[in-house]
C-alpha cells in the first residue's frame, strides 16, 4: 500500500472544538475582568486622589479629597456594571444584547469620569472656601495620586467585559427559570408511596391500627390514596 492510499484522519471537527474553547475562554475572560474591574474602581474610590493646600488667616490648612468627593461617576457605574456582569446570565436574546451595552457603557463611563476626575480640583477649593469662610478660596500646592488611573484601569476591564457579552454573550449559558413539576410531582407521588408501603393486611389487626395511627385509610390502596390527594 502507498503512502497516498493510507487514510488521512479528518479535521472536520476541529473548527467546531476551536469555536467551542473560545467561548470557553470568553466567558472566563469576562467574569474575571468585570469582576476585577468594579473591585478596582470601588477600592480607587476609597482613596486619596488629590491634596493640596488652604491658606486661611491663622495660616495654612492641608485639604485632600477621595475620588467619591471629586466624582461620584465611577463608583456608581462600578456598582451598575458590576450588576450588569451578573444580569448577563440571567436573560436571553435581545435581553442579554440590552444588559451587555449596559456593562461596556458603564465602563467607558467610569473611564471618561475618571480621566475628567484626575485633574479636578473643585473639591479641594470646596473644602478650602468651608474652612477659610470665603465663598471663593483657592487652592494651591495641588498634588494627585495614581488612584484616578487605577480607576481607569477598572473601567477599561469593565469595558472589555461588556464587548465581550456582545460579542459571544449569545452562546453563553443561561440561568434556567423552568422546572419539570409534572414530573417532580409524579416522582414525589411515588416516593410518599413507597415510603407508606404496601398496604395493610385487613387479616392482620395491628396492620390496620398502625395506618389508622399514621391517618390513613388502611381500606384503600397507596395507589388510590395518592389519586384521591391529587383530586
Amino acid at each position: 500500500m502507498t503512502a497516498a492510499a493510507i487514510p488521512q484522519p479528518r479535521a472536520e471537527n476541529e473548527p467546531a472544538a476551536s469555536a467551542v474553547r473560545g467561548r470557553r475562554s470568553s466567558l472566563a475572560i469576562a467574569l474575571l475582568a468585570g469582576a476585577l474591574g468594579a473591585a478596582l474602581v470601588l477600592l480607587a474610590t476609597s482613596r486619596k486622589w488629590a491634596e493640596g493646600t488652604a491658606f486661611v488667616a491663622q495660616g495654612s490648612l492641608p485639604q485632600s479629597a477621595k475620588g467619591d468627593d471629586i466624582t461620584g461617576l465611577p463608583g456608581a457605574l462600578a456598582v451598575v456594571g458590576l450588576a450588569a456582569l451578573v444580569a448577563v446570565f440571567a436573560v436571553r436574546r435581545l435581553g442579554r444584547v440590552v444588559v451587555s451595552a449596559l456593562l461596556a457603557l458603564s465602563g467607558a463611563g467610569i473611564v471618561i469620569g475618571s480621566v475628567l476626575g484626575a485633574s479636578d480640583k473643585a473639591a479641594l477649593e470646596e473644602k478650602a472656601s468651608k474652612v477659610s469662610g470665603l465663598t471663593h478660596s483657592p487652592i494651591h500646592d495641588v498634588a494627585y495620586t495614581p488612584w484616578p488611573w487605577v480607576a481607569a484601569a477598572g473601567g477599561v476591564l469593565l469595558l472589555l467585559a461588556g464587548l465581550l457579552a456582545l460579542g459571544y454573550g449569545r452562546h453563553w449559558p443561561a440561568m434556567s427559570g423552568r422546572y419539570e413539576r409534572a414530573g417532580t410531582a409524579g416522582t414525589g407521588g411515588r416516593d410518599r408511596a413507597r415510603r407508606r408501603g404496601p398496604a395493610p393486611d385487613p387479616d392482620r389487626p395491628e396492620e390496620l391500627w398502625k395506618a389508622l395511627d399514621r391517618g390513613e385509610d388502611p381500606t384503600q390502596t397507596p395507589a388510590r390514596q395518592e389519586a384521591e390527594r391529587g383530586a
